[in-house]
């Protein structure tokens, strides 16, 4: 198949049906990436500042403007958004341009049903490009989530924990912090807010530092007290080292039910739940691809704090990723969004795909 029919062939999915195709501005605000698509993936952006002030980024991906879009309409009920076209990131060697293709589904009533769409896609986009059996990676946020409700810890400590899910090295640092001996700090007592900001006030202003500049003395009187409330709630060393047994499971997905019960005895019926939502899913996702080696990774996450349930990355065996994506139900509330709406969609490195395609 010639390299244009392939490209056309790949145009016609991702408008396929009622799918809306897209093509949001190249120009975004970046506010948006800082805020929920993380630290490193901030890194990737390519900015600059408007006459206005504010920063502004070439756009790295289409899933947060696809989004914007969706919340920007009247009366947004489900629907359905394909894309194909530039996206922009730096990347070790310096900014580059890629082309990405995927599918976005927001607010449909069935979740499981969009998300089988969604594999649906992936399938039909690979077959395009002659890949049939692509390395599947697996994780799931949801089964991470509910474990971290289920061990004993103090509560201001889980979302601390949820930060660092996805960033191994980040969440080793974590653990081996909290697996250590009490330091002086657990034992000093815990500040006034008011007289604290009071005094941090008055030290910058002795020091010769505004107050409307960087961060506010409340902003840094509530990060301190946050950092002493953290290192006086003790994690129980049990709960720490069955965190770190089962971010090192990797192996069979038919593995996964029999090793959570082996770390945490009887689990409950919430996690319980978020297991059997990673076997039907993922399962329904292997089906796709007969005869494709498949992984689940306890410990693998996108770096978007926006993930919930299932997430997943196609590999070229041993090598790049092709396509990546999972459910994101958390997406379009953090945009604004007055109740939950379901989402869940993919992307696709086109020029990779078409690389492996022999083009």
């Amino acid at each position: 198949m010639s390299p244009v029919s392939r490209r056309e062939r790949l145009a016609a999915l991702v408008s396929a049906g009622e799918t809306c195709l897209m093509d949001p501005p190249v120009l975004l605000l970046a506010s948006d990436y800082f805020d929920l698509a993380g630290e490193e993936f901030g890194r990737r952006l390519l900015l600059t500042e408007g006459a206005d002030g504010r920063q502004y980024c070439l756009r790295p991906d289409f899933t947060l403007p696809i989004a914007r879009h969706h919340l920007s309409l009247s009366d947004p009920g489900p629907a359905s958004y394909g894309y194909l076209g530039p996206v922009f990131r730096q990347r070790a060697a310096g900014p580059e341009e890629f082309v990405q293709a995927g599918l976005e589904l927001l607010g449909h009533d069935d979740a499981d049903r969009a998300l089988a769409r969604v594999f649906e896609f992936l399938a039909d986009a690979m077959a395009i490009h002659g890949i049939h059996t692509p390395d599947l990676r697996l994780g799931s946020i949801g089964v991470f989530e509910q474990l971290l409700e289920e061990l004993d810890m103090p509560a201001v400590w889980r979302p601390r924990l949820r930060r660092r899910f996805g960033n191994r090295a980040a969440m080793d640092a974590l653990l081996e912090r909290l697996s250590e001996p009490q330091d002086e700090t657990e034992t000093r007592a815990v500040p006034d807010r008011e007289q604290l900001i009071t005094d941090i006030s008055a030290s910058l202003r002795a020091d010769g530092f505004g107050l409307t500049l960087g961060r506010t003395p409340e902003e840094i009187a509530d990060r301190y007290l946050e950092k002493l409330a953290l290192s006086r709630a003790r994690v129980p060393a049990r709960s720490v080292r069955t965190l770190q047994h089962y971010l090192d499971m990797c192996g069979p997905l038919d593995d996964v039910h029999a090793r959570v019960r082996k770390l945490v005895g009887t689990p409950g019926r919430q996690l319980l739940l978020a297991l059997d939502a990673l076997e039907r899913h993922a399962s329904e996702l292997v089906a796709r691809f007969p005869g494709a080696p498949v992984r689940f990774e306890a410990g693998f996450s996108p770096q978007l704090h926006y993930y919930t349930g299932l997430v997943f990355e196609l590999r070229v065996p041993g090598g790049d990723v092709l396509g990546s994506g999972g459910q994101y139900d958390r997406l379009m509330q953090a945009l604004g969004a007055g109740k939950k709406i379901a989402a869940s969609g993919c992307a696709l490195w086109v020029d990779r795909l078409q690389q492996e395609a022999g083009i």
